[in-house]
């Protein structure tokens, strides 16, 4: 009796620390809605500069911590008129890499144990170095020969008049209304959200990684290995499928991170669970984009879900290509839990020092490219309530310039 009282102890233990690492991340998504949205739709909707575009998408999507989010205010967008196809493509490239900013923030939890922190931030930086080799590959492509603009037109008039459909989240129902309740505790202040959302992850993380150790058995590892981790196609499919369930790739990659810093999981393991996890994420925008019945919404979702297949085909499938973001991210593994203020510059420095510096550099920032302003969305477009999910779908009546959350 006793062993089976100690089982269930330990398993409500479990899911009340994984409830805590998920409410620390919704509060960390909030915390970033509550002073970061509203400027990152104005930056989405300031170039016409397809490499500026990029780098907007990059730091929009690190400010709201939601490619999600991001994509589909693009596909928003575009539905308005405010924003052209070859306006979006670049810009949903680089929230492919904005996206990977929460799970290296969440590997910064294990920082004082060294093998562990090695481990855990070369797990969360391989799906950084992939999306980047994503769009120094596809990037180019795209802009020399249209590849994804023409296949996503051609996709799109195969579905063109199809219906979207808006899915339950059901971890969102579950935690967003805790969330919004902090947060409104807090006076909606995005630091103070943002302060008791890292401390509730860390905290939750740290407990949650010393609990795996504890009763991970090696056949509850066995087990693990020969379902979500039998095989690469299979990894990709569970990170997929988990993903649409929770709308939010940032979750499915981060709550593998505490896997790998333990050990349980390899970083060939997690590397093609993070490329489904990249697929996963196309969902959101798609659905948006076929509830607004435009075909250049759908269009931009399509090119979407294209880019991330056509970055797993071509960078997972050879060997010698998989090798390289694999190799990097050992590297900057060892090399971060050597120099472990390191890991933390270079969050700063890619995520949010990069494209900053290339956005003020540009203009776009200053106010040096705004759009002019026949082109300029309707104000209805801009989010009355900071606080509302980063899933939303915004269903748009072109004919009387109007939007809804739904």
């Amino acid at each position: 009796m006793a062993p089976r009282s100690g089982t269930i102890v330990r398993l409500l233990l479990f899911l009340a620390l994984l409830y805590g690492f998920f409410l620390g991340l919704d509060l960390m998504g909030l915390a970033f809605k509550l002073f970061g949205r509203g400027f990152a739709e104005a930056l989405v909707e300031r170039t016409a500069n397809p490499f500026v575009g990029l780098f907007i998408g990059i730091l929009a999507t690190t400010l709201v911590q939601s490619s999600s989010t991001t994509t589909s205010m693009v596909v928003g967008l575009v539905a308005a008129g405010a924003l052209t196809i070859d306006g979006a493509i670049p810009i949903v490239m680089g929230a492919n890499i904005g996206t990977s900013v929460t799970n290296t923030l969440v590997s910064l939890a294990h920082v004082t144990r060294r093998e562990e922190f090695q481990r855990a931030f070369a797990g969360a930086t391989v799906h950084d170095f992939f999306n980047w080799m994503a769009v120094l590959i596809l990037f180019p492509l795209e802009m020399a020969t249209g590849y994804l603009a023409r296949s996503a037109t051609f996709l799109e008039s195969l579905l063109e008049g199809a219906g979207g459909i808006k899915m339950f989240d059901p971890l969102k129902a579950i935690v967003r209304p805790v969330a919004e309740s902090v947060s409104g505790l807090t006076g909606d202040s995005g630091a103070l959200t943002l302060i008791v959302g890292i401390v509730l992850l860390m905290g939750s993380l740290k407990l949650l990684v010393d609990l795996l150790k504890a009763v991970m058995s090696e056949r509850a590892e066995q087990v693990l290995h020969k379902t979500l981790f039998r095989s690469a196609i299979a990894a990709v499919f569970a990170g997929t499928a988990m993903t649409v369930m929770v709308q939010s790739s940032s979750i499915t990659t981060s709550v593998m991170i505490p896997l790998v810093g333990a050990g349980v999981v390899t970083l060939e393991q997690v590397f093609p669970y993070t490329i489904g996890a990249n697929i996963g994420t196309t969902i959101t925008a798609m659905l948006a984009a076929l509830s607004t019945g435009n075909p250049a919404a759908v269009t931009v979702a399509f090119a979407h879900l294209l880019f991330n297949v056509s970055a797993g085909l071509l960078i997972y499938v050879p060997p010698f290509m998989r090798a390289i973001p694999l190799a990097l991210a050992r590297w900057l593994g060892r090399l971060g839990a050597r120099n472990r203020w390191l890991a933390g510059a270079y969050i700063v420095f890619v995520f949010y020092g990069v494209p900053i510096l290339l956005l003020l550099f540009s203009g776009t920032l200053s106010g040096g490219e705004a759009a002019p302003e026949g082109d300029q969305p309707p104000a209805s477009i801009q989010s009355e309530d900071p606080r509302r999910s980063a899933d939303d779908v915004l269903y748009f009546d072109l004919d009387h310039s109007e939007n809804k959350h739904v």
